[in-house]
């Protein structure tokens, strides 16, 4: 594979990596150093108790966590299911992946370099670490010795769930690091024995990680609510209809077990579960604030993007020439439509009080969070998207192609005359899907019992629906299609409705047909007509696109490296 056959002795791996460190804003810590001393001595320095080299490496490991926002093309990924489209005209990448044109050679989304990058990186530094006599001591007094390699077992581990999400089961490599002579030519392991080693990565790691909630000096770092969090995901995917049930593959089971097993479902549960029982964790009070927020008890783990516009400026409504904004995010009618009113029934249900005439009133307050329509306020005034308005001028500039355009991750500009900078880190667990994972897995093995029923509540408290009780007496059926509701609105463009819609084996009917936005016309008496109209024709081939093709080049130069079925 890629990163395993480059010819890298230790000491030039060691040199790159410190120069990457040097340039990319760490260079008190190397600057007074020559590069020809960058050797694996002066990494695992036997003199160095605080770990200041050690920790340098470790720090740019942690640049290699997954990204978020406008990462695929400059879109979201969420632009390449049915929740929101590109903006922007053309082939882009987000669209080859919405309409299934990528192949082995030409996958907008592949992480595999950059996951087993992920994975030599941090198996150097668990085989390295120990010579270094650190001297840091964690809250209770202990060496924090235990809590640094645990960190790199995590973000290894977290690296084989990005595999394990795209690929299925991938060659695991254990702690050994491979070198130029070696064997590369390995295997695929199973998807059941990946799982497996994620999972059991998970437990080592967890108890001697960073205690929950982490302090401010320290934000970012991995902790045991992490390690749980990533454990209890892996497991809800394991259980799931994708991997749980009828095998998509013929002749093996790289990506799937031949026949159902409830106890997988007990299994997510248990472990998401555990994450609620542990209590470090909870809801926050208002749903806006917690994106912009550098510290909440409801973020579990985040890769810590500082303070920028750059959502804002990427995504915001183009009509405000203050504010430069590119509106590259689209959100469909069906997404929009998904947001229930805000006595928590559905547009659809009789006595809902919807009005088609007056669309976005009294609504979920999540909609107004995520959502710009025409009306929001914004920048002291309101959104124009009406067919010739400001923020849908019609000319020859990007600007929405749905009507609508994301306001999910944004400051509260809502009074402000320009952006300014706010808080972007990239929530890559937090409590809320905790709640629904696990009203999910009790909900599939045990049907709609109160904790199901408490858990999914919880999170319709916190957004402010009144009520926020669901009927009694539900189905397991009924239940399963308001969890998979929840999760599409409340945890929108997060990069799970894209994985969700795989997992749970249903890609093929939302992406086979038609997305939809909103047309509004307004009449020179300043009436409104509203018509849904079709935006693009996504396209999703089963079984082949519930998995990504491996690389092209790790199949052509590794004979035993099974390609998915369906690609070549």
């Amino acid at each position: 594979m890629v990163c395993h056959n480059k010819k890298y002795t230790f000491k030039a791996l060691a040199a790159f990596v410190l120069v990457l460190a040097a340039a990319s804003g760490c260079r008190k810590t190397w600057e007074d150093v020559p590069l020809e001393q960058f050797t694996e001595e002066y990494v695992w320095d036997v003199e160095d108790s605080l770990g200041t080299k050690a920790r340098g490496f470790l720090a740019e490991v942690y640049k290699l966590l997954p990204g978020g926002y406008n990462r695929v093309g400059s879109d979201l990924l969420d632009a390449a299911a049915d929740d929101a489209i590109s903006s922007a005209t053309g082939a882009t990448d987000v669209q080859r992946l919405a309409t299934g044109s990528y192949t082995s050679l030409t996958n907008p989304d592949d992480s595999w370099n950059n996951a087993y990058n992920t994975i030599r990186r941090t198996s150097l530094f668990l085989n390295k670490f120990d010579v270094v006599p650190l001297n840091i001591k964690m809250p209770d007094g202990s060496s924090a010795k235990k809590a640094w390699r645990s960190e790199a077992r995590f973000m290894r581990a977290l690296a084989y769930f990005e595999l394990l999400k795209r690929y299925g089961g991938v060659p695991l490599m254990g702690d050994e690091v491979r070198q130029v002579n070696d064997n590369v030519s390995l295997p695929r392991n199973t998807f059941q024995e990946t799982v497996n080693y994620i999972v059991a990565e998970c437990d080592k790691a967890a108890d001697s990680l960073w205690p929950d909630p982490i302090e401010d000096s320290k934000l970012g770092y991995v902790t045991k609510g992490a390690a749980l969090a990533l454990k209890a995901r892996t497991l809800l995917y394991a259980a799931s209809p994708l991997y749980n049930g009828e095998n998509i593959e013929t002749g093996n089971t790289l990506t799937g077990y031949t026949n159902f097993d409830a106890e997988r479902w007990k299994l997510a549960a248990d472990a998401n579960k555990a994450l609620i029982t542990y209590g470090k964790f909870s809801l926050e009070t208002e749903f806006k604030k917690l994106f912009i927020k550098a510290e909440s008890r409801e973020v579990i783990f985040a890769k810590v993007g500082g303070r920028n516009k750059n959502v804002e400026t990427d995504n915001g409504p183009i009509g405000y020439a203050a504010a430069n904004a590119k509106g590259r995010t689209s959100p469909t009618q069906e997404l929009v439509d998904a947001f229930p009113m805000s006595n928590g029934m559905a547009i659809t249900e009789s006595g809902s009080g919807y009005d088609p005439a007056f669309p976005y009133a009294n609504r979920d307050p999540r909609l107004t969070y995520t959502i710009f329509y025409n009306g929001a306020s914004w920048l002291n005034r309101s959104i124009q998207t009406f067919e010739g308005g400001l923020d849908k001028p019609n000319t020859n500039v990007q600007q929405t192609r749905s009507g609508y355009y994301m306001r999910k991750f944004m400051g509260e500009y809502e009074a402000q005359s320009a952006y300014s900078d706010v808080s972007h880190n990239v929530l890559l667990f937090r409590y809320a899907e905790i709640l629904l994972n696990f009203a999910e897995a009790q909900n599939e093995y045990a049907g709609p019992d109160q904790d199901v029923y408490n858990a999914v509540q919880a999170v319709r408290q916190r957004a402010g629906l009144k009520p926020f009780q669901l009927a009694a007496g539900l189905t397991k059926e009924q239940m399963r299609t308001i969890i998979r509701n929840e999760r599409r609105v409340e945890l929108a463009f997060e990069e799970h409705r894209y994985w969700d819609i795989r997992r749970w084996k249903i890609a093929e009917q939302v992406m086979n047909s038609p997305l939809h936005g909103m047309r509004i016309d307004v009449s020179s008496a300043g009436a409104k007509t509203y018509t849904v109209v079709s935006i693009q024709q996504s396209k999703f081939k089963a079984p082949s696109m519930y998995l990504y093709p491996v690389r092209y080049d790790e199949v052509a130069k590794n004979p035993q490296m099974k390609q998915n079925p369906g690609w070549q």
